[in-house]
């Protein structure tokens, strides 16, 4: 475990508190003290922390690499666009709940298959069951519209809240706030599970299997539960993103949108609870401005992105809690 479990799992709530606070405030206020551009790509930043952070439930609490967890993303976003195609709905908390149930029953299938296997060969299935979907997605054009994908209009929160006016601003703002509630509500579960005994029983499977089956710990069962799990959060994800976005195409079905996944999370530090997240946010930035700013943006991404994760091996909030140990030594 990083320092990051020193500087944050092992302290007391009213002490997490001091930590956590001044982070919330920022957030609730950034949408008035920054550009709508900046705002938007901030909700960018937290949809994607609650796909990196259910990830990181597999990878960082159980051990298992997946290269597929595009597809649930995927999932959650054609789930809406399909709704709004056939079905005219128009009402986001329907849609979350269409992510939520075509999630669990992908998951569920899916982790059926990969859970009994490990290492290499869970990567390797989780890999090859994404490039079903795509492929899926690819050719049933008349369904998925193809490569031209399916847009989605931006949608009604709680049957009130719509985009009559400018569409920019409700997104950076109403929309905003709306995906902060989702992704407070995601955070605080993710931290219940993971601190839960079905949470330290992961930890246990993760460290040596062995073991744990030894003290009666159901390892398939375990390891099923948290694939569903982790399917769930990133079919949330896809489903929050989609409005955002406006369209989807089945390069979100792609294993390269897995890669990115799993490099958000590295990035951050897959050891560390906040790890995901802070990954997440940082991505999304340094991939904006590397668009912005060159033609060559993919070799500058690539470039940045090695030289980070060579530098910092257990990711930005892992060095960040080992620098702050190191400093208070010397202070203390």
């Amino acid at each position: 475990m990083s320092t990051l479990a020193v500087a944050l799992e092992a302290r007391s709530p009213a002490k997490l508190l001091v930590w956590v606070a001044p982070i919330v405030v920022v957030l609730l206020v950034y949408p008035w003290v920054a550009t709508q551009y900046q705002a938007m790509l901030l909700a960018y930043g937290l949809v994607m922390a609650i796909a990196a952070l259910g990830f990181n439930l597999l990878l960082g609490y159980t051990g298992l690499l997946s290269f597929g967890h595009a597809a649930f993303f995927g999932v959650g976003a054609y789930t809406v666009a399909l709704m709004v195609k056939y079905l005219k709905v128009s009402s986001m908390e329907l849609f979350l709940a269409g992510a939520i149930v075509a999630s669990v029953l992908v998951a569920a299938l899916f982790g059926v298959v990969c859970v009994r296997y490990t290492r290499i060969f869970f990567s390797i299935l989780t890999l090859a069951l994404s490039q079903v979907l795509w492929s899926l997605a690819f050719k049933f054009f008349w369904v998925t519209g193809g490569t031209d994908g399916l847009r989605v209009p931006t949608p009604a929160l709680l049957g009130f809240a719509t985009a009559k006016g400018d569409k920019m601003d409700f997104l950076s703002h109403t929309y905003y706030y709306y995906i902060l509630v989702i992704f407070f509500a995601c955070v605080a579960l993710m931290w219940v599970i993971v601190n839960s005994p079905f949470g330290k029983a992961l930890q246990s499977i993760r460290d040596s299997e062995t073991r744990a089956e030894f003290v009666g710990v159901q390892v398939w069962h375990h390891r099923w539960v948290a694939f569903l799990v982790s399917g769930v959060f990133t079919g949330i994800a896809g489903a929050l993103w989609v409005p955002l976005n406006g369209l989807i195409t089945p390069d979100n079905l792609l294993w390269t949108f897995s890669g990115k996944i799993v490099f958000m999370t590295v990035l951050g530090g897959f050891r560390a609870f906040a790890g995901p997240i802070v990954g997440a946010v940082l991505y999304n930035y340094l991939e904006a401005a590397a668009v912005g700013n060159t033609v060559y943006w993919q070799f500058v991404l690539g470039t940045v992105l090695v030289v980070l994760v060579l530098s910092l091996p257990t990711g930005v909030v892992g060095t960040a809690g080992r620098l702050l140990e190191r400093w208070r030594g010397r202070t203390a």
